[in-house]
């Protein structure tokens, strides 16, 4: 199967947490302005019931989307490992989909657990790359370790999903030796996984400023009309910072600004879902396709593992849990 077969027989599950996450921040921007609007007519204190609104949706939708994201995000990194390692895929993805995870993570907190160690695993792996960024000193080092740590992050998640594909592949080892054969195939085979940066950075970018470009646009054409709405936010801004007896500035005592601002993080927001969707997994599948590539050739052993050991205190805890 070809990348772009397996992106579309798989997209059913990417098209449904988009679903899910569309609907619960519109449930998160009701309730907060529904709070401002409450709170505005009650005591004139309209930026604390945004605040209290939209805490409350986050809230609740945490433990919506928690589930959500275990069931589909999972069933699509497990459809992609068999169409990348089978060549095939059975008639109902989704439904195929949930029986596998459900049967290598029994429950919600399990897949939880694992995503935690494999997160915490190359995160510790990125901490010693922007170190690099320390030792240069001043503001230079300072900002090369921040950029550093971006990319590392970036990384850091695709990395996440191909090693939750590998404890898929992996259905006869536990997760916890599967995990560490993960980051083993990462550093055994770093330079010929790099040459999949470009892809990943080079389409984020082109999605950010074409997808995110355009609904910024479309949000300010929008909100232009809503003038007396900004300025009321406006206002409630102003008075917070006089609250806090700091000086507000132009831009949030202007109106037009706040508009923007708001319409510059809604483009942010649905540019992250419908990169999700739309492009994040077509970069996986060839992401996803190199790593188990090379797994397969060459399947770590303990001698691999004992290399890490020494490096990585995570990576050496897991390892004791795997034996």
């Amino acid at each position: 199967m070809t990348n772009r077969e397996i992106y579309h027989r798989t997209l059913t599950f990417s098209l449904r947490r988009a679903a899910a996450d569309i609907l619960c921040i519109l449930a998160i921007a009701v309730l907060g302005i529904g709070g401002f609007i409450l709170m505005d007519r009650l005591n004139d204190k309209g930026l604390v019931g945004l605040a209290v609104g939209v805490l409350i949706g986050i809230i609740a939708v945490a433990f919506v989307l928690r589930y959500i994201s275990y069931t589909f995000k999972a069933g699509q990194i497990a459809m992609m490992t068999r169409a990348v390692t089978e060549d095939e895929l059975p008639d109902d993805v989704v439904a195929e989909g949930k029986a596998v995870v459900k049967k290598r993570f029994a429950t919600v907190a399990l897949f939880y657990a694992a995503t935690r160690l494999v997160k915490g695993i190359f995160n510790e792996i990125g901490r010693g790359l922007t170190n690099l960024g320390d030792k240069i000193g001043g503001d230079t080092g300072r900002n090369i370790g921040s950029v550093i740590n971006f990319a590392v992050s970036v990384v850091v998640g695709f990395l996440c999903d191909c090693c939750l594909g590998w404890i898929f592949y992996r259905k006869d080892e536990n997760a916890a030796k599967a995990t560490c054969e993960g980051a083993v195939i990462f550093f055994k085979h770093g330079k010929a996984l790099v040459k999949n940066l470009g892809r990943i950075f080079g389409m984020g970018l082109l999605s950010l400023l074409l997808i995110g470009g355009a609904f910024f646009g479309i949000f300010v054409l929008i909100f232009s009309n809503f003038g007396q709405a900004f300025t009321a936010l406006s206002a409630e801004l102003v008075e917070a910072a006089a609250e806090m007896e700091r000086e507000a500035t132009e831009l949030i005592s202007n109106p037009q600004n706040v508009m923007l601002i708001c319409a510059g993080i809604a483009a942010l927001i649905l540019w992250s879902i419908l990169h999700g969707v739309f492009v994040r997994p077509f970069v996986l599948v060839g992401v996803l396709r190199n790593f188990m590539a090379a797994g397969m050739e060459d399947v770590p052993g303990e001698a691999s593992f004992a290399l890490l050991d020494g490096k990585f205190s995570k990576f050496k805890k897991l390892h004791a849990e795997a034996v």
